[in-house]
């Protein structure tokens, strides 16, 4: 079944583009490189071409007067194919270098520096004839061979503009000697190298922008991808509300478990409760040890009846407390003075003495 690509709306993630970065899907202009590496070897021509002029003719001069030996018998054919063809490399290496260089770096600086398996890694899908047949008329496939043409097109017509207007004297090539013949050849073929060069430098913009498109594009998710990304990341929704109310519920039941141990329910009196108790030895000011409204109100008042634990109504500061003071958390310094009347209160009824 095809994938319907107008349901992808939605930007991708960025776990999407890091699996996409695993499987080796960057986007990355092939254009760009093949500037990079013409503009390479341009340069690395226009400041060696007299010198490896020079040497080139000097091989071919030994390698011409070597053939006599040949054919006399004094000179290996091998032997002299492979010292020529040593030296031509040698001659070659910076030109050779500068090219593999430069175009290491034009593919760092599109993607970074990463390498992905995923692209080399044989696949029995890729065999397959109908989505072999399927990617050779997609989209992306049409517009490669409609770059393809583009560029033929272009750059055949800047060297039929370029060489026509060197008709004249090209005509007068006839009187020039080899030397000079190759020299004007040289300089000729480096003027329409430089106009190739701005050619593909517009080439290339062109294609990176729409490599970044298209990338951007094959990325896009649905809806339903988004949720299912969701899932796997953060869970199932049903399930983490399942695990919250469990921790709340645990949570209820600790705070519960303390109500025992407060010296002072304060209530509203009927929606809120909160207890407090006060420990001089171990803290500085009372502590909230549960609070709650409606039926946990309500528990925390039963639990506490249950336990002698006094009751106070007071209903202004019972707001402030559950609104300003979170469970476990010493009152602030505003409620000292309510509080302590409060305590002293109670402590009367039991016959404690308030310290502090």
């Amino acid at each position: 079944m095809a994938e319907d690509k107008s349901s992808k709306t939605e930007k991708p993630t960025s776990r999407r583009r890091q699996e996409a970065r695993r499987k080796g899907m960057v986007p990355k202009s092939m254009e760009v490189n093949s500037l990079a590496v013409l503009l390479a070897g341009v340069f690395v021509l226009f400041f060696t071409a007299g010198h490896l002029y020079q040497q080139l003719g000097d091989l071919m001069t030994s390698l011409l007067m070597g053939s006599g030996d040949i054919f006399r018998g004094n000179e290996d054919l091998t032997l002299l194919v492979l010292d020529k063809a040593r030296q031509t490399l040698l001659l070659l290496l910076p030109l050779l270098l500068a090219i593999f260089v430069v175009g290491l770096l034009s593919n760092l600086l599109q993607v970074g520096l990463f390498f992905s398996s995923e692209t080399i890694t044989p696949k029995l899908s890729r065999l397959d004839p109908v989505q072999g047949f399927s990617r050779l008329f997609s989209l992306r496939a049409l517009m490669e061979l409609f770059k393809s043409l583009a560029k033929i097109a272009i750059i055949t017509l800047v060297a039929y503009l370029t060489i026509r207007g060197q008709m004249k004297e090209i005509a007068g090539l006839g009187l020039l000697t080899p030397k000079e013949i190759g020299f004007y050849a040289l300089k000729d073929a480096f003027v329409l190298f430089l106009k190739i060069c701005w050619v593909m430098v517009v080439l290339s913009i062109l294609d990176f922008a729409f490599q970044r498109w298209q990338s951007e594009r094959d990325l896009k998710m649905s809806k339903d991808e988004l949720k299912e990304e969701y899932k796997q990341t953060e869970g199932d929704p049903h399930v983490r509300a399942r695990i919250r109310s469990l921790q709340r519920e645990m949570a209820r039941r600790r705070m519960m478990s303390d109500v025992p141990k407060a010296d002072v329910v304060i209530t509203n009196p009927e929606h809120l409760a909160v207890a407090l108790r006060y420990e001089p030895a171990e803290k500085e000011a009372p502590v909230v040890v549960a609070k709650g409204r409606g039926l946990i109100a309500d528990k925390i008042k039963t639990l506490a009846a249950a336990h002698d634990v006094p009751v106070v109504e007071n209903k202004p500061l019972a707001q402030a407390l559950y609104r300003s003071v979170e469970i476990g958390r010493m009152i602030p310094v505003e409620f000292y003075q309510a509080v302590a009347d409060v305590l002293a209160y109670v402590y009367q009824l039991r016959g404690r003495v308030v310290h502090g």
